[in-house]
């Protein structure tokens, strides 16, 4: 069995977490898990059934992306083209699984990075549309978080995240969204009555 990414060089049996059979790329340092061990070792697992269900216990992780990471492939066991699926961070990187025998690649550190933020025990729900849409939600909301820390200050902008979480938390939180609604949109007519003098 051959390296999908340099397919000169030959894969050899190892193993990941909890005695996971694997095949690695020795030179590469890859890894391809073919779909009947990873099924019997998912068994063992407690993992999601549904996308909705996988949610990452960690956001992002460090991590060097592979060289390798961008190169199409082809299926180790059955000469397939692997798909692939993203996995958004700071420094998103690629999955890649056969569509015909459910076989997974993983290059170098990939799996270590699903393994911390909790994606590694159904690593077949990141291939569904279910999945994609969850994750880019999930990375607008992260991005928009980023925005509100750089422009009001990382103080402010923590206690602006815990009173939306308050609010949300409260059945009658949407009195306090009206009444920060209202308090702006008089700011803003203040602000614009102030340009029309000035002007």
């Amino acid at each position: 069995m051959q390296c999908p990414k340099d397919r000169k060089i030959a894969l050899i049996d190892g193993t990941l977490a909890d005695q996971l059979n694997v095949k690695d790329c020795p030179d590469c340092k890859g890894t391809w898990i073919p779909s009947e061990d990873y099924q019997t070792w998912q068994r063992q697992k407690k993992h999601p059934a549904t996308a909705a269900e996988l949610v990452p216990d960690v956001l992002d992780v460090e991590f060097v992306q592979s060289p390798f990471d961008a190169k199409a492939s082809l299926c180790p066991e059955c000469r397939s083209y692997l798909a692939r699926t993203k996995i958004g961070m700071k420094t998103p990187f690629y999955v890649e699984r056969c569509p015909s025998c459910g076989g997974i690649w993983c290059d170098r550190g990939e799996w270590d990075a699903l393994e911390k933020m909790g994606l590694h025990t159904a690593i077949e729900q990141l291939f569904t549309s279910e999945w994609q849409a969850l994750s880019r939600e999930r990375e607008h909301f992260a991005q928009e978080k980023q925005a509100t820390v750089d422009k009001l200050g990382e103080d402010l902008a923590q206690q602006v995240f815990a009173l939306a979480e308050a609010l949300e938390k409260n059945p009658n939180g949407d009195f306090g969204v009206a009444y920060l609604m209202r308090r702006f949109e008089a700011i803003v007519q203040m602000q614009k009555s102030k340009a029309i003098e000035e002007s």
